[in-house]
């Protein structure tokens, strides 16, 4: 006869039992609707802002150039993302968020900013050169990072570690370059209908070349600086309060100085744009995803240190720490659901793998002391989720475990230090 899994027991929560129903604007789906209807009114706004200023046929090349490095910018961040993957709706908002909401603030901003320059100094070239050097970088690093921060304070379960900052940053970023290069394509298309040139040496070809060729990771590595810091602070512990607010600002005042850095570049000399570029751009970028591949892969060996403890407990299978601890085999054991069973078994097999790695992340933090009070009923939810999903799951990460290393190297002797013994054994809920 089965056994139900032995739940530890909890306390009841606070409180003089009294169930309080909250306020309306306290509502999901009041935040959830005041949130879409910013951003869909942003849109709106900034669509017929750059449509101005380009004409709709200027608008529609620029649209049709901007969107090329997106799909290749989205799944380099989706990509990196792939231990612990995030819900698809945190990178929607993002990316709405950098496209209208941020490059609103920024248009607004830095055109105000610029033209109040302009008429207290009398000199246009030079508040061109401030504007774009000192205001423009200010203006949209911080809209930018504010995308950061509202996911770091409302989804606070989906943002665990320097991974999860760098994405949303950096979805956030490809939003607002996506945007900014409608505008500055569109508006070189239009100088070139005036002027009547075409081809390599129009206005158009050179800002492609610059932008989309050349730089269409600019954006996205100056607010990854942001995300980095939100990152480190959601790995610090809740009470290092300092420690929590002074990482994500020492990010963004690194993410402004890199963007003015790269916005001066032009006032460096005739090749000053590609000393910058060559010289500390392309180093940069470089660091940034060796740090960034890194910590994928310091991720995965925490999935392979924590989780043997609840092999022992005999919520997880013994060859599942090793599964879950390899990209490889986890798309090996999504494929073998997929084949045996279906689509439905392999989104199972891939949100039992997301849960396991969650339940890994949180154990981490807890033996470092860095969770807060809900760490046992979060690690309860989550031990819930795998073991509604064992049955389908199992067997996939069991098959992905011994496909994936020979047999001699895990399958008979004992991997991590526990015994060499059946699995039943490590399985007190078996019939």
């Amino acid at each position: 006869m089965a056994t139900s899994p032995p739940f530890p027991t909890y306390s009841p929560s606070p409180g003089d039992g009294v169930l309080r129903h909250p306020h309306w604007w306290q509502r999901r789906w009041v935040r959830y609707g005041a949130l879409s209807s910013l951003l869909v009114l942003s849109g709106l706004v900034i669509l017929a802002l750059v449509r101005r200023q380009t004409g709709t046929e200027g608008f529609l090349v620029g649209l049709g150039l901007a969107v090329l490095p997106v799909p290749w910018l989205i799944a380099a961040f989706r990509w990196l993302d792939r231990v612990q993957p995030g819900p698809w709706r945190n990178l929607v908002f993002s990316f709405a968020w950098g496209a209208c909401a941020a490059a609103l603030i920024a248009i607004v901003a830095n055109s105000f900013a610029t033209k109040w320059i302009a008429t207290s100094t009398a000199d246009p070239a030079g508040a061109d050169t401030l504007g774009a050097t000192v205001i423009a970088p200010i203006v949209e690093e911080s809209a930018k990072a504010a995308a950061v921060l509202l996911v770091f304070l409302f989804r606070r379960r989906d943002f665990t570690g320097i991974v999860d900052g760098v994405v949303i940053a950096g979805v956030t970023a490809t939003g607002f370059a996506f945007t900014e290069n409608i505008l500055y394509l569109g508006t070189a298309f239009g100088t070139d209908q005036l002027t009547g040139d075409r081809g390599i040496a129009s206005v158009t070809a050179a800002t492609f070349f610059v932008r989309i060729v050349m730089s269409p990771f600019a954006h996205p590595l100056f607010t990854v600086l942001t995300g980095i810091g939100f990152g480190i602070a959601a790995l610090s512990a809740e009470r290092q309060h300092l420690r929590r607010i002074l990482l994500p600002v020492c990010g963004l005042l690194l993410a402004m100085g890199m963007h003015a850095f790269w916005n001066g570049s032009s006032t460096f000399g005739e090749y000053g744009f590609f000393a910058v570029y060559g010289a500390f751009m392309v180093p940069a970028f470089a660091l940034l995803t060796w740090l960034a591949i890194w910590t994928r892969q310091r991720e995965l060996r925490t999935v392979r240190a924590e989780l043997p403890a609840y092999v022992l407990a005999g919520w997880l299978g013994p060859a599942e720490p090793f599964a879950l601890g390899s990209m490889r085999a986890r798309r090996m054991a999504r494929d073998y659901a997929r084949h045996h069973q279906g689509r439905p078994a392999a989104r199972e097999v891939a949100r039992y793998e997301a849960d396991a790695t969650a339940l890994a992340f949180l154990r981490h933090r807890g033996r470092a002391g860095k969770t807060g009070a809900d760490f046992v009923v979060r690690e309860r939810e989550l031990l819930d989720e795998l073991w509604k999903r064992r049955h389908v799951a199992r067997p996939a990460l069991e098959y992905a475990s011994r496909a994936s290393v020979p047999a001699p190297a895990h399958w008979g002797a004992a991997p991590y230090g526990y015994p060499a013994v059946p699995y039943a054994a490590y399985n007190p809920y078996r019939t």
